[in-house]
């Protein structure tokens, strides 16, 4: 990761770039990406919102993470609302911060970047916890929120339009760090946000 910059950045100017990243990353057609492009300007204007990349010391765009304070009525929470009532969880959608996106282009996966996108982005949140929602197979990306203390909220959520199921997952803040780098195994509680 010593060659990637990872910090705020001003999503709304590089949402192509973004955008390029994640149609990679998450196999999308260009139509696909024509309307997430409307979806992530719309989300930004949200009280709150705020990103972070990754870029090269050339200044390529390689990865992303975006998120806000939820609101129960944006449509991603009145979806996944039921799901979590049904398992007892429904009082994880006030005071948490949404992850929106999180992606990472395949050519610089494995290197931690994703790791520090998402604690990077949850240390700015005033919210005591952090919710997303991620394809309910295991992956790598299931298995990442796992090791920074995101647990299963609600399973087999469906939206509207996709092929998939998802699982939404739910962490405390602040996420765990691991110690050692990308490979390491020391993990240590972050200290508290003063």
């Amino acid at each position: 990761m010593d060659d990637v910059v990872i910090g705020p950045v001003d999503l709304a100017a590089r949402v192509d770039a973004a955008l390029a990243v994640q149609a990679v990353a998450f196999g999308l057609s260009d139509d696909e990406v024509a309307v997430r492009r409307h979806i992530v300007l719309r989300h930004l204007q949200s009280p709150g919102a705020r990103a972070c990349g990754a870029t090269t010391p050339a200044g390529r765009l390689v990865g992303f993470v975006y998120g806000m304070p939820n609101d129960r009525t944006h449509w991603w929470s009145t979806v996944v609302q039921p799901y979590l009532v049904r398992e007892g969880n429904g009082a994880w959608l006030d005071d948490s911060f949404v992850i929106t996106e999180l992606h990472v282009h395949p050519d610089f996966q494995g290197r931690g970047i994703g790791r520090e996108l998402i604690t990077t982005i949850t240390d700015a949140a005033d919210e005591p916890r952090s919710i997303l929602s991620a394809i309910d197979v295991e992956n790598p990306a299931r298995f990442l929120y796992r090791s920074l203390g995101y647990t299963d909220l609600a399973r087999r959520v469906h939206f509207p339009s996709a092929a998939k199921p998802y699982a939404v997952m739910g962490a405390p803040l602040p996420l765990p760090r691991r110690e050692g780098g990308p490979g390491g195994t020391d993990f240590r509680q972050h200290p508290p946000r003063g």
